[in-house]
């Protein structure tokens, strides 16, 4: 039978956030990772708090499309950080070669299978089987072009060529103080990593308007992207691109990312409230990270590729704390298995309380070895967890 627990309020939320936090004794170390270079303190207060506000900066990012034929070679006017790739049709035979400054271009390299999401929708869910929508992040390390070649039966290609290292400086208002805290957890708010508010819009409209449902399960992917990540705020930017504009979705895939250090990013947009992934009744913002089963379940994106290694100990460490908050919070038994409810499609799915990405849909995500850690993941959350009261 389905499991869904009601939605819990505001206070709360907040409420809960703060008991559970005082007894985990948890505040993951937060820097402001966006922060190019602090602007002086601003006085006029931010719009959506009222409150003192700062400003930091941030690079804009850069991207250039392309679709169908003219995907197959691309050269870019700016050094190109990654490369988003996204078609309908087969995988098997996909792959990406990268442009080298006077030189001959590099060696064909298969695409990955990346984090397979999208947006919930009526009937079979998207992207649970080989053919459907494919989508790949690929790091292109600065190149200025890249070809690519996909298997016959290939449609709908978009590409998009994304630098979020070396565009003009933008200037964002952030909290008087930083990084944001909700019940003493530490996070970067979409402002602090730079976050682009406009790509959410499409022609003056905001492309997937935020709605919220009672929060059901949790869900652990990683972004298979490269590990020692030396800019992880840049990354994000990357990520967001890609989901909002590439893929059409209007925002980032995920409710949190978490990097090697142990920062947590908020991640889709929910409201100006300052309670991340929430709504002001404690529901939980659908996003586009498990395509069919988003609705109801939040999913939190480790930075990196974590296939043949585990995650460092501070991202191990925030993401334990951050799921024993939710869970917590929201009355969840980290260690039940359940069986989902979309209440958008009606889709029903037995899975643990917290699952990975590859419970929900044909994907290698989270990655072998993250998956393999996911019981003791689920122990370690329901040791350190104290139920709201």
């Amino acid at each position: 039978m389905p499991n869904p627990q009601p939605a819990v309020t505001r206070r709360t939320v907040v409420g809960a956030l703060g008991a559970t936090a005082a007894a985990l004794a948890v505040a993951p170390a937060a820097a402001s990772a966006a922060t190019a270079a602090p602007v002086p303190p601003a006085t006029a207060p931010s719009p959506a708090s009222g409150r003192a506000a700062r400003t930091v900066s941030a690079p804009a990012t850069r991207a250039q499309s392309a679709t169908g034929p003219e995907a197959a070679t691309v050269r870019a006017g700016f050094p190109i950080r990654y490369v988003g790739v996204s078609w309908d049709g087969p995988r098997r035979g996909a792959a990406i070669r990268l442009h080298r400054d006077g030189a001959a271009p590099g060696a064909w390299q298969p695409l990955p299978a990346g984090c397979a999401g999208g947006p919930d929708g009526p009937g079979r869910p998207a992207g649970a089987g080989a053919i459907g929508t494919a989508t790949a992040l690929v790091a292109a390390g600065g190149a200025p072009g890249y070809d690519l070649r996909l298997p016959d039966g290939a449609g709908n290609v978009r590409t998009a060529a994304i630098d979020t290292v070396h565009g003009p400086v933008r200037t964002l208002a952030v909290a008087a103080s930083a990084p944001a805290s909700f019940a003493g957890v530490e996070y970067l708010s979409r402002a602090a990593w730079g976050a682009d508010e406009s790509k959410r819009f499409k022609n003056g409209v905001e492309n997937s308007p935020a709605k919220y449902y009672p929060l059901q399960t949790l869900t652990v992917h990683h972004t298979d992207t490269p590990n020692a990540d030396p800019d992880p705020a840049a990354t994000v930017r990357a990520i967001y691109e890609y989901h909002a504009i590439t893929n059409d979705w209007g925002d980032i895939g995920y409710h949190f990312l978490i990097d090697e250090a142990g920062r947590i990013y908020e991640g889709r947009w929910s409201g100006d409230d300052g309670v991340p992934a929430h709504d002001t009744a404690g529901n939980v913002v659908t996003a586009f990270h498990t395509a069919g089963f988003n609705s109801g379940n939040l999913g939190i994106a480790l930075l990196g590729t974590l296939s043949s290694q585990d995650p460092t100990p501070q991202a191990r460490r925030s993401l334990t704390c951050l799921l024993a908050l939710l869970t917590g919070t929201h009355h969840l038994d980290p260690q039940a298995h359940v069986t989902f409810v979309n209440p958008v499609n009606g889709v029903t799915k037995p899975v643990d309380m917290i699952s990975g990405h590859r419970d929900w849909l044909a994907t290698d995500c989270p990655g072998g070895t993250m998956y393999a850690g996911l019981p003791a993941l689920r122990a370690d959350v329901a040791a350190l967890g104290t139920p709201a009261g």
